[in-house]
């Protein structure tokens, strides 16, 4: 991995996006992650800085730019720095039927 690139599932878990990075990587293979506008396959992509991402979970769709990939899962204040809501979250209709079966598994 180069210093300036990081695994997305780690990204999403560094970025308090995901509350296990078991999670994240199932966020990743179910479809549910996008860079982009490209729906992510594995969670080993890599993210860069200024790269847009789109997450659905637990009912809301979040977009957001990506501006710093962190070393660590630090605390809330931290993790906030590593990215930027390009819009507020937007609620969807109901809650993804594919978030509820990934939280069970939990």
């Amino acid at each position: 991995m180069s210093g300036d690139t990081i695994r997305l599932d780690k990204w999403l878990w560094h970025a308090r996006l995901a509350k296990t990075r078991s999670l994240a990587a199932r966020l990743c293979t179910a479809g549910l992650v996008e860079i982009g506008g490209t729906v992510v396959e594995r969670s080993s992509r890599l993210v860069k800085p200024g790269e847009a991402v789109t997450l659905c979970h637990g009912g809301w769709r979040r977009r957001l730019i990506v501006l710093g990939i962190g070393a660590r899962r630090g605390p809330a204040a931290e993790a906030r720095l590593l990215y930027d809501e390009l819009v507020p979250p937007e609620r969807l209709s109901a809650a993804d039927p594919d978030w509820e079966r990934l939280i069970v598994e939990e």
